[in-house]
């Protein structure tokens, strides 16, 4: 497919770069983030991305996640219906991962994580998106935690036949290490599917952090892209007999004994000689 016929491509690299030279001092943040789905409520992802979360320096986290998720919901499935990650369409995701976070000269940090996502369809096709997160640090030998809570509220647009997705977001930390909330992070991006199974997500992120004296505040760009790159499931077809069996459907079962007594009727001939 050649560039001009993708146009989430185009469009989110438009607004990556036209944020960049918006900003002053900002890091670049890029995310990978491909997942497997083994079948409806199962899903395996693996997450590779540069971040600075609670004050952190830049820093690589990389570590797997598996995902369960819930039977989808109507009102869910019609706010989230161009949305590209179909656990947007469920009420209920839960989540357990592990993830090594690596920094120069500082010793590898071991991250357990656990998360209860919910999601809410709100009045005017707006989703609205509450994921509770701890994670469980072990860090040169010392153990610390964190609960995080982000807000997301997202509405998707149609510019032409194309849909596009803005969002905002808020995070605040809870650290064991300050026992205080120590971190807020404020997010504001948008989302750019890109074909049937691409989705290309460029953000802005601002961070102001309390844990230590005097106050920090960074402002990022990132570029995060999720892709489904396997999937296994297999779509369960009602047998032709559960609709004949259906009293809704009385015609196609008349039908199907009409053409079970004609084809008796012209098996039962003897050919002519």
């Amino acid at each position: 497919m050649s560039p001009g016929k993708r146009p989430g491509l185009k469009a989110a690299m438009l607004f990556l770069f036209a944020s960049a030279s918006a900003l002053a001092q900002v890091q670049f943040l890029p995310e990978v983030d491909p997942y497997f789905k083994f079948d409806q409520r199962i899903r395996v992802y693996f997450e590779a991305k540069e971040d600075r979360d609670a004050g952190s320096p830049t820093q690589a986290t990389l570590g797997p996640s598996l995902q369960l998720t819930f039977k989808p919901l109507v009102k869910l499935q019609n706010v989230a219906a161009f949305d590209l990650d179909d656990a947007k369409k469920r009420v209920l995701l839960l989540d357990a991962g592990y993830r090594s976070v690596t920094a120069p000269d500082t010793p590898v940090d071991n991250r357990f994580t656990t998360a209860v996502t919910l999601h809410f369809p709100l009045k005017g096709s707006f989703l609205m998106t509450d994921r509770n997160r701890a994670d469980l640090d072990w860090k040169g030998g010392v153990f610390q935690w964190r609960y995080r809570n982000r807000l997301a509220l997202q509405r998707t647009l149609a510019v032409h036949s194309y849909h596009l997705i803005p969002n905002v977001s808020v995070e605040p930390y809870y650290t064991s290490q300050y026992g205080k909330w120590s971190t807020t992070d404020l997010y504001a991006g948008c989302l750019f599917p890109v074909g049937k199974h691409t989705q290309i997500a460029p953000y802005y992120k601002h961070e102001n952090n309390t844990g230590k004296s005097p106050n920090s505040q960074t402002n990022s760009i990132g570029l995060a892209m999720s892709r489904r790159t396997w999937s296994c499931c297999v779509r369960q077809r009602t047998p032709i007999t559960a609709y004949c069996s259906s009293p809704r459907a009385p015609s196609l079962r008349a039908a199907i004994e009409s053409a079970a007594l004609t084809k008796r009727r012209v098996g039962g001939r003897r050919p002519r000689s």
